[in-house]
């Protein structure tokens, strides 16, 4: 359902990517993982035609993820690390809005709508406006409407990120049974290794730019000779602490703009 060959992202004299190459199954629940700044959003933004390759090849469903990008589109959703609600929209209107978005026939949306804010029980506030929901509440609001054009393939950025526990519990319920009645593919980053271990089938490690590793955790840990995700993480990656993960699509627009400017 993925296909990544030889992908690589430059920013400058900055490679964010680093000739990374690994594939995903249809029905996969598939697991990125890395420290701040190992590029795993770029990766996702070059998958979700957000950024182009600086070279490499990218399939999606079939579709060259560069030279078909309309059809790549409309073959996955996505829930960004950031939220992307219009908070001064109803989360009704919100989903109506992705839908004349996605081309959505009209005669359809209603009743996705309705389906999807039943399945992550939103359905008796769709009405509210999203400025008085909560931080799960959005997020399942997200996954509702990236899943309303029908994706084959589902991206989820950082899903539960400063959620509580019951709330990522009750989110990954909601994507693990996605993927096995659907057969949806589904894409995740989360600093959060507990979820990575329960839910993906094959974990991938980032670092650098670079692909350390991937198999299941259980044969990562014996790779490593721990007990642990996070031993093995640990060992893959090293203990040294990160800075905050800053975008380097960003940071080399500012340097472009700044040099401009002299």
């Amino acid at each position: 359902m993925i296909e990544v060959e030889h992908l690589s992202k430059k920013f400058g004299n900055f490679t964010a990517v680093n000739d990374i190459s690994f594939s995903v199954k249809q029905g996969e629940m598939f697991a990125l993982l890395g420290p701040n700044g190992a590029g795993k959003s770029t990766t996702i933004k070059m998958l979700t035609t957000l950024l182009k390759p600086t070279s490499g090849n990218l399939t999606l469903n079939g579709h060259s993820v560069t030279k078909n990008q309309d059809a790549t589109r409309k073959s996955f959703g996505i829930v960004f690390q950031d939220p992307t609600l219009d908070n001064d929209l109803t989360a009704y209107e919100n989903m109506q809005l992705h839908a004349v978005m996605y081309k959505v026939p009209s005669r359809e949306i209603k009743h996705r709508i309705q389906e999807l804010l039943t399945l992550v029980e939103l359905w008796e506030r769709r009405n509210s406006l999203v400025k008085t929901f909560s931080g799960g509440m959005k997020r399942r609001l997200e996954i509702a409407r990236g899943l309303l054009h029908h994706p084959v393939v589902l991206f989820l950025d950082e899903p539960t990120l400063g959620l509580d526990t019951q709330t990522r519990n009750l989110l990954w319920n909601y994507v693990s049974n996605l993927a096995k009645e659907k057969e949806m593919t589904i894409l995740f980053t989360t600093h959060y290794l507990e979820e990575a271990e329960a839910n993906a089938s094959r974990i991938a490690i980032i670092d650098h730019g670079k692909l350390i590793a991937i198999d299941t955790a259980d044969k990562l840990k014996t790779l490593t000779h721990t007990k642990t995700l996070e031993q093995a993480y640990l060992k893959l990656t090293g203990k040294d602490l990160r800075d905050e993960a800053v975008d380097p699509h960003e940071a080399w627009r500012s340097r472009v703009r700044a040099r401009n400017m002299r």
